[in-house]
């Protein structure tokens, strides 16, 4: 058994997970076509768990389906990238702007994850590095303290994660460039500078935007 597939999941599940982790670590990267017969082999499911995940997938604007060749695993779009980026500015800068009213305890947090990102670019663990970077964003959400940021927050995740593992893949480099970016947002946090901190994430995000239109 594959060691991503859920132990006591169902089938469905077990198949969707497979499917998706593949595709957002880029082991399906885009322009692959997945066909039921060689995931159910993969996964060790029948056909229809198969297709009952990629039917879910598709919803979800990962592939496009076509009946009897497959799923097309959908390349990122400039438009998705331009959309994730505008969203994640708002959100964001709204929220770290209302997080410096109780800096202390997200600047401890935030540097726990940044430790945690350089133990990652020092071992070249792209995808690891890349779910602390986003738990890294995410603190910062969570202590702007409101729930609904926080789960507009969490519906960008997978498309940041699938954007950050390529753009980190193509250049490792980028893992220093990040890891700096990072830690003028965690000093910037600890002044308790609304500007300063405001900048910081901009600055920031507007490098992963300029990043990815170079990979485009």
């Amino acid at each position: 058994m594959n060691p991503d597939v859920l132990i006591g999941a169902s089938a469905t599940t077990r198949a969707y997970e497979h499917v998706k982790r593949g595709i957002l670590q880029r082991r399906y990267p885009g322009g692959s076509l997945l066909t039921e017969g060689g995931l159910s082999a993969a996964i060790g499911v029948s056909r229809t768990p198969v297709r009952e995940a990629l039917l879910r997938l598709e919803s979800e604007g990962l592939v496009r389906l076509y009946p009897k060749k497959g799923a097309l695993v959908l390349p990122v779009s400039v438009d998705e990238v331009s959309d994730v980026i505008e969203a994640r500015l708002l959100v964001e800068v709204h929220a770290v702007e209302r997080a410096l009213a109780r800096p202390a305890p997200l600047a401890d947090r935030l540097a726990e994850l940044l430790e945690e990102m350089r133990s990652f670019a020092r071992r070249g663990e792209v995808t690891a590095f890349i779910s602390a970077d986003r738990c890294f964003h995410r603190a910062i959400v969570e202590a702007a303290g409101n729930d609904i940021l926080n789960r507009l927050y969490d519906l960008l995740r997978d498309r940041q994660l699938r954007m950050g593992v390529a753009l980190v893949s193509d250049d490792p480099t980028r893992l220093d460039v990040a890891v700096a970016e990072h830690a003028a947002i965690l000093a910037a946090v600890r002044s308790a500078d609304q500007e300063a901190v405001t900048d910081a994430v901009r600055r920031h995000v507007h490098t992963f935007a300029a990043m990815a239109g170079a990979a485009g």
